[in-house]
């Protein structure tokens, strides 16, 4: 028998939870709450329990006490930047998501229940691994046209550096051997550059830069944006909401389900049709960005996440790109297997596990 991890991913409405031994996915589980009663809390913070009992009573369902569990890993929330790989988590973590968060999001619950339960396990290790905050970018990626601000990595860092270990080990390499180009593309798109380990740059996904998506607007015209802000038209939580929740698909088309507008375009809907080509567009230029990033030095592109199934925006993304470097597509993502995985690796004395500072 291997090592028994407990992934824990709290989603915005749903609850992942998913056992694994060793490499081995034994079985997992996605509880999807009740909006009406996530609404209920005032803050992410006051879940805790509510979502703790979720997990304790999906073990009691599936006849696991928490003492069999050798290790509990949860998704990383929104921390401190910090360099990409597995962190064990201690009082430092647990403080900073607790009193300070870098912003409201349902993953910072994941450290916080992971060492509760590892805790009631008689002392267990517990881990993050690959947070959103992730940052490795490299400085001259940082400044922007004004002092006041500096670029931000906040991206969807778990799958892109799971999938890009994945193709490197289909080749016989190492992740900091290679370097790719990774397009997660799900409710928000990020676009990373990949050099030998190390993600040196990066469209800030939450934030509202690069492409727009199914939810959100990406990066608008400065001007027009600052002009809008003033005229007294919307307030500053309606301008927050179009850029992030409102905005890009849903903005268009009035709706994020990817799979209706998928239908759209297959139909001949011809307003789909150029909204979801805009976005191909979008993407392809960004993947442009990261191609000069990396100084053409590209090994492959790689397109992951829920929008990868849609294989119509996915050949127009690959019409622009192909000649950059071979193109793979990853669909869905990855992120309960990296979760696993980053803990195993530093159980098995593979990776020595990062410290929160």
């Amino acid at each position: 028998m291997g090592y028994k991890i407990l992934v824990i991913n709290p989603g915005s409405t749903s609850t992942k939870v998913a056992l694994f031994d060793d490499e081995t996915k034994v079985w997992q589980e996605t509880v999807r709450h009740d909006p009406k009663k996530i609404q209920q809390f005032e803050k992410i913070s006051d879940q805790y329990h509510f979502r703790k009992d979720t997990i304790l009573n999906l073990l009691a369902e599936k006849g696991i006490a928490l003492e069999e569990i050798d290790a509990f890993v949860g998704r990383g929330g929104l921390l401190k930047p910090m360099e990409g790989g597995t962190y064990k988590v201690n009082e430092k973590m647990l403080d900073d998501l607790r009193n300070r968060p870098m912003g409201e999001h349902a993953s910072n619950l994941g450290a916080l229940i992971a060492y509760e339960l590892a805790s009631e396990a008689g002392g267990k290790p517990s881990f993050i691994v690959d947070p959103v905050v992730v940052d490795e970018m490299i400085d001259i990626a940082r400044p922007t046209g004004w002092p006041e601000f500096q670029r931000k990595s906040i991206f969807h860092a778990l799958n892109q550096r799971a999938v890009a270990r994945k193709w490197a080990s289909e080749r016989g390499k190492q992740y900091n051997e290679v370097n790719v180009i990774v397009a997660h593309m799900g409710g928000g798109i990020s676009i990373g550059a990949h050099h030998k380990g190390k993600v040196i740059d990066v469209n800030n996904a939450l934030d509202g830069e690069g492409p727009m998506s199914p939810e959100r607007a990406g990066t608008l015209p400065v001007y027009s944006l600052a002009k809008l802000c003033f005229d007294g038209k919307y307030d500053k939580k309606t301008m927050l909401k179009k850029i992030k929740g409102q905005g890009g698909w849903v903005a268009h088309l009035g709706t994020s389900d990817a799979i209706k507008i998928e239908k759209g375009v297959e139909a001949g809907d011809e307003k789909a049709k150029l909204v979801v080509a805009a976005t191909a567009y979008q993407v392809a230029k960004w993947i442009g960005h990261m191609a000069a990033a990396l100084k053409g030095e590209v090994d492959a592109i790689i397109l992951t996440g829920g929008l990868a199934y849609f294989g119509w925006f996915v050949d127009n993304i690959k019409q622009h790109v192909e000649w950059i470097a071979p193109v793979y597509v990853y669909p869905g993502e990855m992120e309960m297997e990296a979760l696993a995985l980053g803990a195993l690796r530093v159980l098995k004395g593979e990776e020595e596990a990062k410290t929160y500072v």
